[in-house]
């Protein structure tokens, strides 16, 4: 995920719900919740109410603007220094926000804090502004939907540019706002407009804004949609000719051999589009899952594609091939669980090698042949949290909110530090890295943690 997904007082308490002290750990399927479809109920009124605060942005530096960050990798490349030890108590919390429950990730850019939330009281979805500097809502967008309690509600991370932030929200409805005001552009339900269905456990896969263009699939009546920023007309569609369904995995932009095309998961295949105009390049039924596909792909040196999941699929690595004017893709290798796989969080590739957590819990370092390199071993698990990668340092999160920093080299595991700084349960939000600040979540708050050296 999905692949996938990865956490100061609340600014007027009316619009969430607070914790629920009863709370437990939990894990994907383990609840035995119903696999199929959520129930659709019909479109909501989706133009909504935007509320403003007394949150400014600030002028800290820093950017990450998506899911898996700029490059859309899950590596910071900013100079920034970065602390290598922590004490005891871990790296400084610089504000704490209490949010409804889910996995929701931030986006940051402009000193300002993105993160879609849900309002349980309201039966709302909240598009929030923070401030990066203290936490304080600067604006809220919120519009009617009834979502149920599922492993949390919220689950996705906002794509933001200069001019406009857009958000997917559990039961599949896209909002496009200014990103500097909130005021909305246009909405969307790709459920009433495009027959998509609702993934099990709510939408995971989070949008992508290119430009003045957002890259969306609904997997329903079409694969892929392109749709202008500025007016929000669907400017291409691509075919869905196998009825592919929904999965939690988001969209990937690759390039190889001079076309730019975006790389999906679906629930049934993986498909590669054209960028310029929607046409499908390539498809693949080589991997599939049968339960829940989670993270993303992972594009490697331009003609390679890593794919990774949980529910005993493994991993595969794909192979990018050109004849003449038609491209395919060939497996290279496909790895059993218990070697590498991902249940929850996109592996990272990082200077020729891949990092990730399979399904055992144990991190790993994996060359590009499908040779283990090291493992964390059985003493050191790191369940469903998420990761992310920066100057060299790896940063882990358990499930209980335990942060790990480890060096993220094909040298052997090697822990750095190591401090509990969320009380938990379910810290799996992704995580976001801007500026030397570390914004984390469990299932009911966030946390903004300086990290700089």
């Amino acid at each position: 995920m999905i692949g996938g997904l990865l956490a100061a007082l609340l600014v007027g308490s009316l619009f969430v719900s607070g914790p629920h002290r009863d709370l437990k750990e939990r894990k994907p399927g383990a609840d035995n919740a119903d696999l199929g479809a959520v129930a659709y109920a019909g479109p909501p009124q989706l133009k909504g109410l935007l509320e403003k605060a007394d949150g400014t942005p600030s002028e800290l530096p820093g950017a990450w603007p998506r899911f898996r960050g700029k490059d859309f990798d899950g590596v910071d490349n900013a100079q920034t220094p970065l602390a290598k030890r922590w004490g005891g108590e871990g790296p400084r919390a610089l504000w704490t926000v209490t949010l409804g429950e889910g996995y929701a990730g931030a986006a940051v850019l402009n000193g300002r804090v993105y993160v879609l939330d849900y309002d349980r009281d309201k039966h709302a979805d909240v598009v929030r502004c923070f401030s990066s500097r203290d936490g304080k809502d600067i604006w809220r967008y919120s519009y009617p939907v009834k979502v149920k309690r599922n492993h949390g509600m919220s689950r996705t991370v906002p794509s933001v540019t200069d001019k406009y932030l857009v958000t997917l929200g559990p039961k599949c409805h896209v909002t496009c706002l200014d990103a500097s005001t909130g005021k909305l552009l246009w909405p969307l339900d790709l459920v009433h407009e495009f027959r998509a269905t609702i993934p099990q456990w709510y939408a995971g896969q989070c949008p992508l804004v290119e430009g003045e263009r957002v890259i969306l699939a609904p997997a329903g009546d079409a694969l892929m949609i392109a749709v202008d920023c500025r007016t929000g007309k669907v400017l291409w569609k691509t075919p869905n000719p196998h009825h592919w369904k929904m999965s939690h995995s988001s969209i990937i932009p690759m390039s190889f051999k001079g076309q730019s095309m975006y790389v999906y998961c679906a629930q049934g295949g993986v498909a590669g589009v054209s960028a310029t105009d929607g046409r499908l390049l390539w498809e693949t039924e080589a991997w599939k899952i049968s339960i829940a596909t989670v993270p993303s792909p992972v594009i490697i040196d331009k003609d390679r594609i890593f794919l990774s999941g949980g529910y005993n699929s493994g991993c595969m690595m794909l192979q990018m091939k050109e004849s003449g004017k038609a491209f395919t893709v060939e497996p290279v290798f496909k790895l059993k669980p218990d070697v590498f796989g991902a249940t929850q969080q996109t592996p990272i590739y990082y200077k020729g090698y891949l990092y990730g957590v399979r399904p055992d819990g144990q991190m790993v370092c994996l060359d590009l042949t499908g040779k283990v390199v090291w493992s964390s071993g059985s003493e050191h698990r790191f369940g469903l949290g998420p990761f992310m990668i920066a100057k060299g340092l790896l940063y882990v999160m358990n499930d209980t909110g335990v942060l790990t920093l480890l060096e993220a080299s094909p040298a052997g595991y090697k822990q750095l530090s190591q401090a509990k700084v969320l009380e938990g349960p379910d810290a799996w939000a992704p995580m976001a890295l801007a500026g030397g600040r570390l914004i984390i979540r469990d299932l009911t708050k966030m946390v903004c943690l300086d990290v700089k050296g």
